[in-house]
């Protein structure tokens, strides 16, 4: 682990780092390649005292919010509760109508944001590194 102005570059290296030997990235031309570049040439950034540049990409307002609150859906779930109060919870109990929750619109997208939630726990959280898999 290399830490540089308070950041933590983690390095695989065949052998134990020796002080003023060159050393190159190797970069296999993967899935994750792009993700890669970025990262090294960040890393090389840092190394030369340089800003780290821009982020690889960035979620929008909308997809932040909608990850927020998946996120809160799968703690409420976690911990028992049903998919009334949880959507009590996230979009406040005047909007829960007293009767017609099982047709109501917010119920579903309660289920939805919870099974997000969920997907995200299970190792879904890797895909938010791969912006353009949604694109192909």
């Amino acid at each position: 682990m290399l830490r540089i102005q308070g950041a933590q570059h983690h390095l695989w290296l065949k052998e134990a780092p020796q002080p003023g030997v060159s050393y190159a990235a190797e970069l296999p031309l993967d899935h994750d390649y792009e993700i890669r570049v970025h990262a090294s040439r960040r890393l090389w950034r840092a190394i030369t005292g340089r800003a780290p540049g821009p982020p690889f990409y960035q979620l929008s307002a909308q997809r932040r919010e909608r990850l927020a609150l998946a996120l809160r859906a799968l703690d409420g779930h976690l911990d028992g509760a049903t998919y009334r109060v949880i959507a009590e919870v996230l979009f406040g109990r005047k909007r829960i109508p007293e009767r017609a929750w099982k047709t109501h619109e917010l119920r579903s997208r309660t289920i939805r944001l919870v099974q997000a939630g969920l997907a995200l726990m299970r190792g879904g959280y890797r895909a938010l590194l791969h912006r353009s898999s949604r694109r192909e």
